[in-house]
């Protein structure tokens, strides 16, 4: 059985429509001039002959005949209307259309052009619309990323001066105390670790606790050994004698303070990690020190467990971090192995003498960021998936504190997607399941037959943003335009100003779901005569790695949103 393609709407019928009208219209056109004889009724009936047969001198030829010249002006003029209102109804229906209606991509944003965009204050011009349009429709031009990504992460208002910006930039102290917080949970963890292991050796009883161990007055080895354990004061100062790297700027330590007491006091008036001020989850855009004070309130043995088991899986992922970038990142492709080694080692990154020195570099720089974000939204802490979002990132972004915060900025929305409960998941989820069934009910149906209606089969395309089913530079491409939507909506750009741009596919903050839902209807012919189980259309969505178009799936996405964004 043949079934009709999806993506033919009423405006393609009303074409159709037309277009057969034109043809009828046509054919009578031809039947009047071309048939031998017609004979028109009424009193005024008339023979209209256009060729006759010569009935004499044996010879042949063509008589002029009585022509109906009213008739075939009609005729004319009927066909010429109905071509019209085919060119006029296609117009202005395909006006409907997002900005890749004519072209897949345009051209993306150039570094003149960027630098074209600010006024002599360094603010953008009309609030960022020109800007964000010109991602919307091409992107951004990879030599300028790392400059234009931090207004599209939230690290820089759209609306904010060059002063402005250059005093969050400067805002590196942050990102370097919660990396040292990092140091110190963990050097605490191996103590207690060390601890456990002696009271483990020198216990009879399986059970014993190691409070009991710390008043047990025979245990001298134990004693000696608790009497070692540093103090938070004694740890710091012994990272001030210490040359560990603490972001690739080698920020030291004097610039950072040498105590917990003077950091506290100096982050009591420090401003918010992001300069943006609208969030979904404030929480993420809390001063460093208010972040710090929700995880040591925790108790001491779940804090330790929690990181170290954050940092024992965020480790083995960034040992396995795909090396996709290197071909994106020339200055980090080219990294020395010293500096490499230097890196990894201040971490604590192990099990990597396998990689390549970019990708020891790169896997350290992923373990630094994603422990400190760990610290700084431990109500998420870390899950396996967070390092394929943060790897584009770091490979465009070469200083660790920008990274960071860009990367808090990423994971104002994305971090729904690692919550324990799957709330966020499964509410996206029901999204995607919304707009198929409203774009191709047949589908939907066929669908709710293999129980799949719940759009599982994208689970992964959800967690990770389609980061594991496109390439780099597509899965790069892809997220600015999501971020310039997301941008918009926060800077407050209605509906109203981006039709008057003429773009009518408004801005929305769930355009990754209508792409994902555009890339299964792009499969629905597949996945109703070639599917029986969901098992077999998540394959399918798994194995989809190289092979999607991002241009047409996000000219799709597009014209799902104007069709179908007031109705989800």
């Amino acid at each position: 059985m043949v079934f009709r393609n999806s993506e033919v709407t009423t405006r393609c019928e009303g074409i159709t429509v037309i277009r057969r009208v034109l043809a009828v219209v046509t054919s009578a056109a031809a039947a009047l001039l071309l048939v031998p004889e017609i004979f028109l009724g009424g009193d005024g009936r008339r023979r209209i002959i256009v060729f006759a047969a010569a009935s004499g001198g044996g010879g042949s030829g063509l008589f002029a005949s009585s022509f109906n010249v009213g008739i075939a002006i009609a005729v004319t003029a009927m066909a010429g209307l109905a071509l019209a209102a085919t060119l006029v109804y296609s117009s202005r229906s395909g006006s409907i259309k997002s900005p890749w209606s004519r072209r897949r991509r345009k051209h993306a944003l150039l570094a003149k052009q960027w630098k074209g965009l600010f006024d002599a204050d360094g603010k953008l011009s009309d609030g960022g619309i020109k800007f964000l349009k010109k991602i919307r429709t091409g992107g951004v031009e990879p030599s300028i990323r790392a400059e234009v990504w931090p207004f599209l992460l939230g690290m820089y208002d759209v609306k904010s001066s060059r002063r402005e910006r250059d005093t969050i930039r400067a805002q590196k102290r942050e990102y370097v105390e919660l990396r040292k917080q990092c140091r110190q949970i963990s050097k605490r963890g191996e103590w207690s670790f060390k601890l456990k292991e002696i009271s483990g050796n020198n216990s009879n009883d399986d059970g014993l606790d190691v409070s009991q161990v710390f008043d047990s007055p025979s245990m001298d080895e134990t004693a000696s050994a608790r009497q070692n354990i540093p103090t938070s004061r004694e740890l710091v100062e012994q990272e001030e004698e210490d040359n560990d790297i603490i972001t690739n700027e080698n920020i030291s330590e004097a610039e950072t303070g040498s105590s917990d007491s003077d950091s506290s006091e100096d982050l009591e008036d420090t401003k918010p990690l992001l300069g943006s001020t609208e969030t979904e989850d404030s929480h993420l855009y809390e001063p460093i020190n208010i972040a710090l004070e929700k995880f040591e309130t925790s108790s001491s043995s779940s804090k330790l467990q929690d990181f170290a088991t954050w940092q024992r899986i965020i480790r083995l992922d960034a040992i396995r971090a795909n090396a996709e970038w290197i071909n994106f990142s020339p200055s980090q492709a080219s990294v020395s192995e010293a500096k490499a080694q230097q890196l990894a080692e201040s971490v604590g990154l192990k099990d990597y003498e396998h990689l390549e020195p970019c990708r020891i570099y790169h896997a350290a720089r992923l373990v630094a960021i994603l422990e400190a974000y760990a610290i700084y939204d431990s109500e998420i802490g870390y899950c396996q998936g967070m390092s394929d979002l943060l790897s584009p990132i770091i490979s465009v972004i070469e200083e660790d504190h920008i990274a960071f915060s860009c990367f808090v900025g990423f994971m104002r929305k994305a971090r729904h997607n690692f919550r324990l409960d799957e709330v966020g998941i499964r509410r996206q989820l029901s999204i995607v399941s919304k707009i198929i069934k409203c774009k191709d009910p047949y589908l939907y149906k066929h669908l709710e037959k293999l129980q799949a209606e719940d759009c599982f089969f994208v689970y992964r395309m959800v967690v990770v943003l389609f980061r594991r089913e496109l390439t780099f530079e597509q899965t790069l491409c892809l997220w600015e335009v999501m971020w310039a939507d997301q941008v918009a909506i926060r800077a407050g750009i209605v509906k109203s100003a981006w039709r008057r741009m003429r773009v009518r596919a408004p801005p929305t903050d769930d355009l990754l779901l209508y792409a994902i839902a555009a890339c299964v209807l792009q499969k629905r012919k597949m996945i109703i005569e070639n599917y029986s189980s969901m098992d077999e259309i998540m394959r399918e969505c798994n194995s989809m790695a190289g092979q999607l178009d991002v241009w047409k799936l996000m000219d799709d996405a597009h014209n799902l949103v104007v069709i179908l964004c007031d109705k989800i």
